[in-house]
């Protein structure tokens, strides 16, 4: 037999629809793609480009997606640096010039070669001198001034956990409302799926009545406990689990194997595309929850990577060079594991939706 054509990218998008010159298709599909393309990963390159700006460069108008920065020059007896621009129209036209205050539509600048002389120009006269400038001191000061390690030890400490809890308990429902006959199990089921039209905001404040009379609010358990039973898990998992032959169950029995030996060693091995699928959810999840983190967990020691964010927002002004760096850094982790296992979603959906 012979071996499977393989499709590269640029075949996949040299293709053409039988003819020898472009078809009205290849036009329609390519730019459908471009398109795409753009729609989806345009924000992210805004976002990644944006995350090393300087703070005045982010409130520049109009907006660029390079890091433009005015360049700045240092004058003789001025504090700070003063922006630097271009002179293009009047006597001194050609000149860069250091701006040292701006009145209405004249501005008082100094060149910094000669910084004893005062030139006034008129504002429409002159235009700024940019230059490409990556601020990687966002990221730097998140790990100086902020605590950052805390703030990520706990986002992974309740990913982790809770995504383990979330695998355990939802396999156990899904073996046993899949593999056992018992009166009322499909009223149970219809039950369960049908708790996923209910809006999470509905059961937020009998949770939170619950964790406070638990102990558990600023604690990190607080925010693991409530979300380790969920429907669309207990879907997933069931769904696939009825497609083990019940041959093999029966066989495991009369070989005098325990309930949870046949579930231990011989239905959750079997699951295992189903359970990295949910896993891989799990993760997604508990990684960008913020909801219920907030609610629940009001000390800043035990804040999440989200609820972090969301202190660099403040009713008066915003750090926008911090925040949109830190958004980043939480998002790197979770993007990296979703390309590193993209392939085991569409394995186990495409398997949890055979019966």
């Amino acid at each position: 037999m012979a071996a499977p054509t393989r499709v590269t990218l640029t075949g996949m998008l040299s293709a053409r629809r039988g003819f020898a010159r472009w078809d009205w298709a290849d036009w329609t599909s390519n730019v459908y793609l471009v398109l795409g393309t753009l729609l989806m990963f345009g924000p992210v390159a805004w976002l990644l480009l944006s995350s090393v700006k300087s703070p005045s460069s982010l409130v520049e108008f109009p907006p660029t997606l390079l890091p433009w920065e005015q360049v700045r020059a240092y004058v003789p007896g001025q504090n700070a640096p003063l922006p630097l621009f271009k002179v293009v129209e009047g006597d001194h036209a050609g000149q860069r010039l250091a701006e040292i205050r701006r009145i209405g539509l004249q501005a008082t600048m100094v060149d910094p070669a000669k910084p004893d002389t005062m030139i006034r120009v008129p504002v429409a006269g002159r235009e700024k001198v940019m230059h490409l400038h990556a601020s990687w001191q966002n990221y730097t000061d998140l790990i100086g001034k902020f605590s950052f390690g805390s703030y990520l030890w706990n986002t992974v400490f309740i990913t982790v956990v809770a995504t383990a809890l979330t695998l355990l308990v939802n396999s156990m429902a899904a073996f046993a409302l899949s593999k056992y006959r018992f009166k009322g199990r499909e009223p149970v089921f219809m039950v369960m799926l049908a708790t996923l039209m209910i809006p999470p905001t509905i059961v937020l404040v009998p949770n939170y009545l619950i964790a406070a009379v638990l102990g558990l609010t600023n604690s990190l358990w607080g925010v693991i406990w409530p979300a380790v039973a969920t429907p669309t898990g207990v879907f997933m998992l069931r769904q696939y689990m009825l497609t083990l032959p019940d041959d093999l169950l029966e066989a495991a029995r009369m070989d005098n194997a325990s309930e949870w030996r046949i579930y231990w060693r011989i239905v959750l091995p079997l699951s295992a595309p189903a359970l990295a699928v949910l896993a891989i959810f799990s993760i997604m999840w508990r990684w960008n929850e913020f909801l219920w983190p907030m609610v629940v967990l009001n000390r800043s020691e035990s804040f999440t990577l989200q609820l972090a964010l969301n202190s660099f927002q403040g009713d008066l002004t915003t750090q926008w060079n911090y925040l949109l760096a830190m958004t980043v850094l939480t998002l790197l982790p979770v993007t990296v594991m979703f390309l590193l296992l993209q392939r085991y979603i569409t394995q186990g959906i495409a398997s949890a939706g055979i019966k």
